[in-house]
């Protein structure tokens, strides 16, 4: 699934993401890193990213079932890229807890810090 912005925020406050981080900043991230899409699997050097969260298969995923209990997430990445972002949601709440938070998403600082009106619903 292709969300739209608003789409996307609702969502997200559904889950009480608003909660956690203000929702344009995080909106704005995701834009830049998939799209929105929930189908996107990028390949970062040695790691592959997935879903609308472009969540790392460095330790925050499994590709096998058999790792899957030692990812922090405790889940398979490719449970990212199907249309329900429940658990990716529950993932990227975990990452949001390191100290850099939204940092962990590079395209946060470069793309999202400023400016956030048009990623306001």
């Amino acid at each position: 699934i292709d969300y739209r912005k608003c789409q996307a925020s609702q969502i997200l406050k559904e889950h009480g993401m608003d909660k956690v981080i203000p929702l344009p900043e995080l909106v704005c991230t995701m834009f830049h890193i998939s799209g929105l899409s929930t189908q996107a699997e990028v390949n970062n050097h040695s790691n592959k990213e997935y879903g609308i969260f472009q969540i790392s298969n460095d330790g925050w995923c499994a590709e096998k079932q058999e790792d899957v209990a030692n990812s922090v997430c405790g889940i398979l990445c490719s449970k990212f890229l199907d249309d329900d972002i429940t658990d990716d949601i529950e993932c990227a709440k975990k990452i949001l807890q390191l100290p850099e938070g939204l940092g962990y998403w590079k395209a946060h600082e470069t793309f999202c810090l400023e400016d956030l009106d048009q990623w306001r619903c």
